[in-house]
């Protein structure tokens, strides 16, 4: 069986004309085009729809019997042009655990407000994850903590972020001179080996330094926050993760000997890929 929407819309416009002349001008078909698409519904279904009385089409058991079946698909397909149309699919993102932990939410946000009902995914893990996830086609965009250099993927410049070397607010390395000898006799509170912070601070900072002891390596920001907070070392995350602690003076930034360290934020997506307008509408809201 083959039946056309055109055949179902059709059907139902010649019910409300009540003939298939006056259906022919609401639908800007010739006549005999509305005749044939009723006559190779009926054939498809193996039934007649209508009486013919005269020149009248009278509806009967048959025709009632599909009429409000007819409804419903036009206006599913109805639904499905305009989801379409207006570019209101699904979004679904991976992001990097401070982009998704401290930078999104907001961004998210504003983004709800305007667009309420429209489907949005957020997962949150390191930036090899992010970029496995965009590999396989399993979400649309990533955003990670450093450029990608696979080159099935497509990677763009997203978000300007400055890191900080901070500590708690009685830490022994604020009682003296921060040098870079003092930042290598500090012990480190670090991210895991395969997050976006832990590959730029390696090469931006620890780099620099004669040695560097490392006190321990955790999985999230907030580990290291409260670690740091407790004495237990210094580390060095993204100002937007620690800037609310910082303005309550829980932690406290250490002024290093080394120019600002500043990191680009990537957007990344497979080469095959289409950017949809749902897509390229909600990476247009401005970071605050």
């Amino acid at each position: 069986m083959h039946i056309t929407l055109r055949q179902v819309e059709v059907f139902t416009e010649v019910l409300k004309c009540g003939s298939t002349t006056q259906a022919s001008q609401v639908m800007a078909l010739s006549q005999s085009a509305i005749s044939a698409a009723l006559s190779d519904l009926e054939g498809q279904l193996g039934v007649q729809l209508f009486d013919r009385v005269g020149k009248r089409l009278v509806l009967n058991e048959y025709g009632r019997l599909l009429y409000p079946r007819a409804l419903g698909l036009l206006e599913q397909a109805t639904e499905i042009e305009q989801l379409f149309r207006e570019e209101n699919g699904a979004i679904r993102l991976y992001a990097s655990s401070t982009i998704g932990n401290y930078i999104l939410p907001a961004m998210i946000a504003r983004y709800r407000r305007d667009f309420p009902r429209l489907p949005f995914e957020l997962s949150v893990g390191n930036s090899q994850d992010v970029i496995t996830a965009v590999a396989d086609f399993r979400v649309d965009l990533g955003l990670i903590e450093g450029p990608c250099h696979m080159s099935e993927l497509v990677s763009e410049a997203w978000l300007d972020d400055e890191l900080v070397v901070f500590a708690a607010p009685d830490a022994a390395i604020l009682q003296q001179a921060v040098t870079l000898e003092t930042l290598a006799g500090a012990p480190w509170i670090l991210r895991e080996r395969g997050s976006g912070t832990r590959e730029i601070v390696d090469y931006l900072l620890l780099s620099h330094l004669p040695q560097f002891q490392l006190a321990m390596e955790l999985g999230n920001s907030e580990a290291i926050k409260h670690a740091v907070r407790h004495g237990m070392g210094i580390s060095c995350l993204s100002r937007r993760v620690i800037a609310e602690q910082l303005t309550m003076g829980t932690l406290v930034e250490v002024n290093i000997p080394l120019p600002a360290l500043s990191r680009t934020l990537y957007c990344i997506h497979h080469r095959q890929k289409h950017i949809s307008k749902a897509l390229a509408r909600f990476l247009s809201y401005r970071i605050e």
